[in-house]
């Protein structure tokens, strides 16, 4: 029988990429995450032994603890974070579940900047707003991002210890036919179905490609974003609702076309 603060990785799964989903977080000890250095997709690392430091950083947020196998580190430190009024689960199975489930992405630590904050390109359109969508979504939700002059953004990374995406020279940007939001998949090993296709439609949008009958409605949708906020920021807050749409339609609601919705009852 499951324990009432218990959540199964096929669970977990269906919560990640969503925008009410709750905070992630790893507290595998440090040898054992030294043998295994992956993180579920928008987790961060915390030690257990810093329940005070923890919970301002869910700031009342709900959670799910993961630790190796979802025992002793896990199981106490939920019910820890219970009996101080969060609304804490653990995960079954811990990170050995995590690995063996079925479709499951895993973050590796090593493509994880430093720093929460980012910088690229003011006057978005597309990929400079998908990105910080997939990075909120799927990588560190408390990332934060700067939109400035084309020629500034490689200065501004120096000097706020920021990292650069979407300009020439860098990890994060177009490589031959794909573009940055492709990349980002690629490093952060994301390439899930639901986000490959979802990429396909950005891709398409960003490049001007025409093989893709959603990315002309994305692209119109974002022009009309950008002529609506002269804020960059503003226009980043936005379009997520946007980009969460359109990430449910990929995994959820390809198979439903314009038939199937005058049939339904």
């Amino acid at each position: 029988m499951a324990a009432p603060n218990e959540i199964s990785c096929k669970n977990l799964l269906r919560l990640i990429g969503v925008p009410d989903a709750p905070a992630i977080v790893d507290i595998c000890i440090d040898d054992d995450f030294a043998d295994d250095p992956y993180l579920i997709p928008g987790s961060i690392k915390h030690p257990h032994t810093d329940i005070d430091g923890l919970i301002r950083t869910l700031d009342g947020r709900p959670c799910i603890v993961s630790c190796q196998k979802g025992l002793k580190l896990s199981q106490g430190l939920a019910s820890h974070l219970r009996a101080r009024g969060v609304d804490a689960q653990y995960l079954e199975g811990g990170m050995y579940g995590w690995r063996d489930t079925d479709a499951a992405p895993r973050l590796p630590f090593a493509a994880l900047p430093q720093s929460n904050l980012w910088v690229t390109r003011h006057r978005p359109k597309i990929d400079r707003i998908a990105c910080p969508w997939l990075i909120r979504r799927f990588v560190n939700p408390q990332a934060e991002f700067m939109f400035v002059a084309p020629d500034q953004v490689a200065g501004v990374a120096e000097r706020f210890g920021a990292t650069p995406f979407d300009i020439p020279d860098v990890a994060f940007t177009h490589k031959g036919d794909h573009c940055t939001f492709d990349a980002m998949l690629d490093l952060f090993d994301l390439r899930t179905e639901a986000l490959n296709r979802l990429s396909e439609v950005i891709r398409a949008a960003d490049t001007g490609r025409d093989d893709n009958p959603q990315a002309a409605g994305l692209l119109a949708m974002s022009v009309g974003l950008s002529r609506m906020h002269r804020d960059d920021h503003a226009q980043l807050d936005a379009a997520m609702p946007l980009y969460d749409a359109l990430y449910r339609w990929a995994r959820d609601g390809v198979a439903e076309t314009h038939a199937s919705l005058q049939d339904a009852p």
